[in-house]
């Protein structure tokens, strides 16, 4: 028998101890955060019925869902004439389950199916993997973990200014300063089109202003003409380019290019009392500067994400001292539950992008040094005598909280010596015949050289320092 080399499937990975300590810790700020502004952990299952996944995605999102195979034989139920009949009409008969496309659907799976039991306004947070059929290619993968925080059941613009504080408290304790969180409004985009007589074209025209700093002027009017934009409506454009001064002036300057416009209007009242709470709530995010001078939070009127999906309030947040796309985004909906016959909840949530958040530390070495360290101290043991003088020693040493560990075997001193090197663990005890007749045990640093000897209490007091 021909022996199969080991592999994974593409567009998945294998997190060693060193990533996933990291990662853990990325998490575990974003856990305590969520926590801390009252959401509540949801998990839902890696599978869910296909028929509840199915339509939810569009077209090309429906090709993109991992469907699971019946048990069994799966063709029993199935005839030539299935065959003939396509792939969609086959995956029905053979394919009950599938796996877990995002977060949010199953949300709303949850919220119907438990809409009696549960307390609105109902704020969760999920962190759980999803898998998609995606073609992989770097920073795309088949597997990957999704970080969601949504509140359903509220029209209240009091959570998307907890949204802004969520963003910028999380970014900050993970050591990020350099980054901005960009806010719009769907009523203000439409507003835009509807003002220059493109009422619906919010999103081409959207599409085209953001290139402005790449392309400038003449190149978004050239694109814009190229959309079939007319020439006087994109010339009724050219406010929007002079926008200056603070958030709140942005928003008098856009009350007047957006006129009469009912939908344009109701968007710069919700982003007014955004503002408004989150004076309230002193929040850091409206003080607080990047280190080009600018607000950390910022009102960006060609911020268009999700158009066909978010109803209110839209974010979008970028780091921007690296060469990185949004790190997370989110935004108002008003219809989460319908999909599933329960109409008219209104909701706002937004993501996190966990690998993103990760290759950011990584690159600004944000990391703090407590997600390198595993093991602190390796007990070193020499023969049958050391190992039974070091059994309880290692046990006072994890009672007092310090992560230990014994070398299972009485190995050459090298060998042990390595053992600590290539696992970083930074401090190793020595216990020899000396050791054992004088009870000095003889502690070493590893990134020093350093020996000293030292009682177990001291060893545990300098550990724990």
């Amino acid at each position: 028998m021909s022996k199969e080399k080991p592999s994974i499937p593409k567009g998945t990975r294998d997190f060693g101890p060193a990533v996933v300590v990291k990662r853990n810790y990325i998490f575990g700020v974003i856990r305590r955060t969520f926590e801390k502004f009252g959401y509540l952990p949801l998990e839902t299952p890696a599978m869910e019925q296909l028929s509840v996944l199915t339509g939810k995605y569009g077209d090309e999102g429906d090709q993109l869902i991992f469907k699971i195979l019946n048990s069994g034989d799966f063709l029993s139920k199935t005839n030539a004439a299935d065959i003939e009949q396509g792939h969609k009409h086959l995956t029905r008969k053979i394919s009950e389950k599938a796996l877990r496309y995002d977060l949010t659907v199953p949300f709303a799976r949850f919220v119907v199916m438990n809409r009696n039991e549960i307390t609105f306004p109902f704020k969760r947070y999920q962190i759980q993997p999803v898998w998609r059929a995606d073609r992989p290619q770097k920073g795309r993968y088949r597997e990957f973990y999704q970080c969601d925080a949504d509140v359903v059941g509220t029209d209240s613009l009091l959570c998307e200014a907890e949204i802004v504080q969520m963003i910028n408290e999380t970014l900050t304790t993970l050591g990020l300063t350099d980054f901005t969180i960009k806010i719009n409004h769907r009523g203000v985009l439409a507003g835009i089109a509807e003002a220059i007589g493109e009422k619906g074209r919010e999103s081409e025209i959207c599409v085209a202003i953001d290139k402005l700093d790449k392309i400038g002027q003449e190149g978004v009017r050239k694109e814009l003409l190229e959309r079939g934009i007319a020439a006087t409506a994109i010339d009724k454009l050219e406010p929007l380019y002079a926008l200056s001064g603070s958030n709140e002036n942005i928003l008098e300057q856009l009350q007047t290019i957006l006129g009469n416009t009912e939908e344009g209007q109701r968007g710069l009242q919700d982003l007014h009392q955004v503002w408004q709470y989150l004076k309230s709530l002193k929040s850091q995010a409206l003080t607080a500067q990047n280190e080009s001078g600018n607000p950390r939070l910022q009102l960006d009127v060609t911020l268009a994400r999700g158009l066909s999906y978010y109803t209110g309030c839209i974010f979008e947040v970028k780091v921007n001292n690296v060469s990185m796309g949004s790190i997370s985004g989110g935004g108002r909906y008003d219809n989460l539950t319908g999909m599933f016959g329960m109409p008219g909840v209104s909701g706002v949530g937004f993501s996190f992008g966990v690998d993103r958040i990760y290759d950011v530390l990584e690159e600004l070495q944000l990391f703090p040094d407590s997600t390198q360290l595993g093991t602190q101290v390796l007990l070193v043991q020499f023969d049958k005598e050391s190992e039974l003088y070091a059994l309880p020693l290692l046990q006072q040493l994890r009672d007092a909280g310090i992560a230990s560990e014994l070398y299972p075997e009485a190995a050459k001193l090298k060998k042990q010596m390595s053992y600590a090197d290539q696992k970083n663990i930074p401090y190793v005890i020595l216990i020899g015949s000396e050791e054992i007749a004088t009870g000095k045990l003889k502690l070493r640093n590893m990134q020093t050289g350093e020996q000293q000897d030292s009682t177990l209490e001291e060893v545990i007091a300098k550990l724990n320092s």
